[in-house]
């Protein structure tokens, strides 16, 4: 079988590492060719292009980049074509993904959505657009199931592939206290509060500095972590400049699994904190223009996984004006003081 793979963000480097691993023990000979990342690489895929060079967040930056993604699509429609794929898998990524699957929906493969787009956040109008063009959907929210087939859609729903991939971690990867801490040349004597803050250059340089700021009187008291990523090495050190802060790179869930609390920027990193039992605010912030626009077509209560799957504001979310550096220490400090045992 010949599988034809794209997933344009961590997360979806994650989902499609795990899905590429059982299609190879299901058979070994496989061939699978993706636009993916270091994880679906390791897997067993063949990487067409690395997502961390075309990942824009927001509308004003997906517009200042509409030249690139243009061409991403035109290479896309060319290489699927030549590939002859048994089947075509999309991986989350709507914006650039749907226009993949209108494009190859009477194609004699079948076009699989893996990791269902949010339309029931905004856009309600792709409702139409999966039914017409995706043959096979496969969601991981528990309402989402209903959701769509509210809309006389079969949504396949079989948990969050999350919850599996971190108990696995835990179970077999993961480093002990002493030696994460040893490794890292950590203080031993003070808890780990933990920085994510995000996987895109603009959510970097937008909730980074908000984020240290907010901590400057916590340099004393605890280790200040930043789950780093390798190909931003060069920005975060622009970011970080007096502070006494330890960037430790592509390693995550060691981070959280070590973490007493965590500053996490929205998105799927959310979740993979509360599977790990690690309290957390929610920090959210983009351009004004992206934000407008946004806001303008989001119909949800929350914005954190966590919120939206239990119904109800568990955690603090701090989105645009709101997360400032007086309000995230101020929501640090009743994080501080609860008492989780």
């Amino acid at each position: 079988m010949k599988y034809y793979i794209i997933a344009g963000e961590a997360s979806g480097d994650l989902y499609g590492s795990n899905l590429i691993k059982e299609f190879l023990k299901l058979d070994e000979n496989a061939e699978i060719r993706a636009w993916g990342g270091d994880l679906m690489e390791r897997a067993g895929a063949e990487i067409v292009k690395h997502y961390k060079n075309h990942n824009y967040m927001g509308f004003f930056e997906v517009l200042m980049n509409i030249k690139t993604i243009l061409n991403n699509l035109k290479f896309y429609k060319s290489d699927i074509k030549n590939f002859k794929p048994d089947a075509l898998i999309l991986i989350d990524f709507p914006g650039f993904n749907m226009r993949v699957a209108k494009y190859f929906y009477q194609s004699s493969f079948p076009v699989i959505y893996y990791i269902a787009p949010q339309a029931w956040a905004w856009k309600e109008n792709r409702v139409e657009a999966i039914k017409k063009y995706v043959d096979q959907l496969y969601v991981i929210l528990p309402f989402e199931k209903t959701f769509f087939n509210n809309y006389k859609i079969d949504a396949n729903y079989f948990g969050h592939p999350l919850l599996e991939h971190v108990l696995d971690f835990q179970k077999n990867n993961s480093d002990s206290k002493n030696e994460f801490f040893e490794k890292h040349e950590l203080d031993t004597s003070k808890n780990i509060i933990s920085l994510l803050p995000g996987s895109r250059r603009q959510e970097i340089i937008k909730k980074l500095p908000i984020m240290l700021e907010s901590l400057a009187s916590e340099n004393s008291d605890f280790n200040i972590v930043i789950a780093g990523m390798n190909n931003f090495k060069m920005l975060y050190q622009q970011l970080i400049n007096d502070y006494n802060v330890k960037i430790i790179y592509d390693d995550t869930y060691n981070i959280l699994n070590n973490s007493n609390l965590a500053l996490v920027t929205s998105g799927t990193a959310t979740l993979e904190t509360a599977f790990f039992k690690v309290p957390q605010i929610v920090c959210y912030k983009s351009s004004w223009f992206s934000y407008l626009i946004a806001k303008s077509f989001i119909k949800v209560k929350y914005i954190s996984l966590v919120n939206l799957i239990l119904n109800k504001m568990c955690i603090k979310e701090l989105i645009q004006n709101d997360l400032n550096t007086i309000n995230l220490s101020k929501e640090l400090i009743k994080l501080k003081n609860v008492n989780y045992t």
